[in-house]
């Protein structure tokens, strides 16, 4: 560890996988990048590439190593295999005194594994979300669980995470609650977009856990509402995943008020969460995002980690079944005190200031010697 005469340097990695992890680490490389005692390595294991290095470029985030470890038709197993032991090589080389991971991929998971095998402190940022079903979300509820025996430092989006933390016995002055960084990245990004003066629809369906036919029976009632409101524009970015893909072209293509369209950078993707009428979405930042933008969000999911949406009154689960997708758009799309009800801008989720909460706990915890 180098000494300079401002005191000590403070090495520092964030490893990112996957596109929301860009995005959620984005403010957090940008408040680390502006300490003068913290050398940083932003590290991607590209987890997912294409997706991942839109947003990079997109954000600018600096990029120190590459792991470079999909492969088409990876599975979790397969990728699991790859990472530990390139992340080991990477640790032994790099020697970082704390690393971040973020949420609940295979990335956050397995890095923080490799971290804990070499005795480095791991920092988890959105740490303590519970579905409270392993099976749902998957594989990240099971994974978040894991990063959360691991972690040294839990940075919790919200009380009812920390809370979730503490039930589980994690030590209370291990966990600080700051806010998600989510909604650091969105108050950036947002701009004065006003909403759309005629029916606008934004949605978003890829989740593991709805391949099959719990995304045909999502597509089908969104279908079912193009075909019977036609001045409504339903906008979906299609994930590249063939399970996703397939049924979504198959049951949505050719029909005129509804886009297909490859995924959409994170501005581009902000502004059309403004411009909607609300969201449909088994997304789980989009339940975040929006709930800061004030758009109401039908959620494609049986169970959520963010309970706080629900609570708000901004997020309405939907069963997963054609009818029922088709009438909770029909309502909201019928039923303006509804709809406006539900669209308020609330910030259950943080203020926009978690990075800065994040890098003073971490410079604070380093400054005390605990590495």
């Amino acid at each position: 560890m180098e000494i300079s005469e401002a005191g000590t340097l403070f090495k520092v990695m964030i490893v990112i996988g996957t596109r929301p992890e860009a995005i959620k680490m984005w403010p957090v490389v940008q408040a680390f990048s502006q300490e003068k005692h913290v050398q940083l390595h932003v590290c991607l294991t590209a987890q997912h590439r294409d997706m991942l290095d839109m947003f990079v470029q997109e954000l600018g985030i600096p990029v120190h190593s590459d792991l470079n470890l999909m492969q088409a038709g990876q599975s979790l197993a397969e990728l699991s295999g790859r990472l530990i032991p390139a992340m080991d090589t990477l640790m032994k080389d790099v020697q970082p005194d704390l690393v971040f991971v973020q949420g609940d991929t295979t990335t956050a998971a397995l890095t923080a594994l490799t971290a804990f095998y070499a005795g480095i402190q791991v920092g988890h940022i959105e740490a303590g979300l519970r579905s409270g079903d392993k099976w749902s979300p998957f594989p990240e509820e099971v994974n978040r669980k894991l990063v959360g025996v691991m972690a040294d430092l839990h940075f919790a989006p919200t009380e009812q995470a920390k809370a979730n933390l503490l039930a589980e016995g994690v030590a209370e002055n291990s966990v600080w609650v700051t806010g998600n960084t989510v909604i650091d990245a969105v108050k950036q990004m947002a701009q004065a977009s006003q909403q759309s003066l005629t029916p606008r629809i934004l949605m978003t369906a890829h989740r593991r856990e709805n391949f099959g036919q719990p995304i045909l029976e999502i597509l089908q009632g969104v279908r079912d509402v193009a075909l019977r409101f036609p001045d409504v524009q339903i906008i979906y970015p299609v994930h590249p995943n063939p399970n996703v893909q397939k049924p979504a072209n198959e049951l949505l293509g050719g029909i005129s008020n509804i886009t297909l369209c490859a995924p959409l950078g994170y501005q581009a993707f902000v502004s059309e969460m403004q411009q909607s009428w609300f969201i449909v979405s088994d997304s789980g930042g989009v339940q975040e995002e929006a709930t800061a933008l004030g758009r109401p969000v039908l959620l494609l999911r049986n169970e959520t980690e963010r309970p706080e949406g629900l609570a708000a009154g901004n997020v309405r689960q939907v069963e997963l079944s054609a009818s029922e997708v088709t009438a909770a758009i029909t309502l909201l799309l019928t039923d303006n005190k509804t709809r406006q009800a539900m669209g308020k801008v609330s910030n259950v989720f943080g203020d926009g200031k978690a990075s800065e909460r994040i890098v003073t706990a971490s410079l604070a915890y380093l400054q005390k010697g605990k590495v």
